[in-house]
């Protein structure tokens, strides 16, 4: 019996184009469809929560997760990609200096404790991380099978130095933003973001999605063209960022 996006708690967007909100934190993870392939964009909190997404996915797809992109190295997003080995795994270039330097990666394990997740598993996320083997330093065209194709684009550096776009192309087209975009709260500016480059990086993800295209967010609920560009303005506005 074919299980359905909804009874999984998954939110349908398009054709083979979905996400869920995973609780705790409100993250995205995404789901494209391909023919004998599944693109997930990015993969939970822990390796527990990232071997339930995998399951769930594969079981949305019909076959197991080929691909996964990280859309920026914070632990709510990449702490469940060990749960997917033997996947193509892509990421920002420079992200994995973030995974293989050790400073980084005590960074990484203290956001997370420091945000709630338990120290034991923090500690087992962290000692499991591995680099992406696919390093996007522009746009990366990405053949799922079927006449599906994906973008990934380096949009960044702005919530961090290693953000990451998926663009979905389709009726409607689909972009997975990250944390570029938040929905649920203001946008988190951490120590490793990049204030005076974040407003570009949002124009450049409007110019790939365009006004009609539905933009998911890092966290919180699916929003319009109209929504970036006014949070884009709030974040020049908040930096001091000259249009």
């Amino acid at each position: 019996m074919t299980v359905t996006w909804e009874e999984l708690g998954w939110e349908r967007l398009a054709a083979g184009v979905g996400r869920c909100r995973l609780p705790g934190w409100d993250c995205t993870a995404g789901l494209v469809v391909g023919e004998g392939t599944a693109l997930l964009i990015d993969a939970g909190s822990s390796l527990a929560e990232g071997a339930r997404v995998r399951t769930q996915a594969q079981e949305l797809a019909g076959h197991r997760v080929t691909h996964l992109a990280l859309t920026h190295p914070h632990f709510d997003h990449v702490f469940g990609a060990a749960a997917f080995a033997g996947t193509e795994v892509y990421g920002a270039v420079g992200m994995d200096a973030v995974f293989e330097a050790r400073h980084a990666r005590e960074e990484l394990r203290a956001d997370a404790v420091g945000n709630g997740l338990d120290a034991d598993v923090a500690e087992e996320a962290v000692d499991a991380l591995t680099p992406p083997r696919h390093h996007v330093s522009g746009e990366w065209t990405l053949d799922l099978g079927g006449g599906r194709q994906v973008l990934l684009a380096n949009v960044g550096p702005g919530h961090t130095a290693h953000d990451l776009v998926v663009l979905v192309p389709g009726t409607p087209e689909v972009v997975f933003c990250g944390d570029l975009v938040e929905e649920s709260g203001e946008p988190q500016a951490g120590p490793d973001a990049v204030p005076s480059h974040w407003p570009a990086a949002l124009d450049r993800l409007l110019d790939l999605g365009g006004e009609d295209a539905l933009y998911v967010p890092g966290h919180g609920a699916v929003v319009d063209a109209g929504f970036v560009r006014r949070q884009r303005d709030e974040l020049a506005a908040r930096f001091g960022v000259s249009p």
